[in-house]
């Protein structure tokens, strides 16, 4: 898969032709997949592909398989390994999203042998297989008028207060980032202290429950869904209660709501 970077806007200087895209920068962690010929899907994170899929990008994996229209992919384009898709896959960092919400990936980008298509072609591409995009701020700003300071941040889309920052695109596939100065972004979660039966039956709450548990694969929609929102006070190193412990506890939980 291609890798795809996305500066700061301060190391990649102004934009200074042409017209801008200004989307929301989400505060979660960079997905990047593409359909192999032999029909499976293929994940990475910004740095490598991913052989085991980490708990806090299980929910957007799922949500892209079970999404991704596959055959309006084939039908688009020549060789389906040339194209690789970028998406951010939103999972409880500083910024409190409603994650009930909030779908589990958001597309943001999509190279074509390693060249970015444009911003409306993106939109256009992922609204036909099926995945929703980062939300648009603003579309065709003439880059001349366009400053990019801190009062560009628009409100977040997924919750009810201002966005992580923005991310700037033209239609060259320049692009970078300006993380919102008035928010502090830096994710430094504290451990859970109880043990994984009190976890469990505080962190799978009747609403998820209820969320999850029609569907196939409840047990894992479920475990999935608790390391999205609490991923990083779960795997702290100082967490009281070891992930196969939850596993067996969210198990029970599940089990004794359905029987109630």
């Amino acid at each position: 898969m291609e890798s795809y970077r996305l500066p700061h806007v301060d190391d990649v200087g102004s934009f200074e032709s042409g017209h801008l895209w200004v989307q929301e920068l989400i505060d979660g962690g960079r997905l990047r997949f593409r359909l192999r010929s032999s029909g499976r899907l293929e994940f990475g994170d910004d740095r490598r592909t991913l052989e085991t899929v980490p708990p806090r990008y299980r929910s957007a994996v799922r949500h892209v398989r079970e999404t991704l229209d596959r055959g309006a992919l084939r039908a688009a384009v020549d060789d389906v390994e040339t194209v690789t898709f970028v998406a951010e896959a939103t999972y409880r960092r500083a910024v409190p999203y409603d994650l009930a919400e909030t779908p589990p990936a958001l597309g943001l980008a999509v190279l074509e042998a390693g060249t970015p298509l444009s911003p409306d072609a993106v939109d256009g591409i992922y609204d036909r297989l099926g995945l929703e995009t980062v939300p648009v701020a603003d579309r065709e700003v003439r880059a001349v008028d366009f400053d990019a300071d801190p009062d560009a941040v628009p409100e977040s889309a997924w919750y009810d207060g201002p966005a992580a920052g923005i991310v700037v695109r033209n239609k060259t596939g320049d692009r970078a980032r300006l993380p919102n100065p008035e928010l502090e972004l830096d994710y430094d979660p504290e451990p859970f202290e109880a043990d994984a039966a009190t976890l469990a039956e505080r962190l799978a709450t009747d609403e998820l429950l209820e969320r999850v548990a029609d569907g196939t694969e409840a047990f894992e929609r479920l475990f999935e869904a608790v390391f999205r929102r609490h991923h990083g006070r779960l795997l702290h190193r100082e967490t009281a209660a070891n992930r196969e412990a939850l596993r067996s506890a969210l198990s029970r939980r599940l089990e004794t709501w359905r029987a109630e």
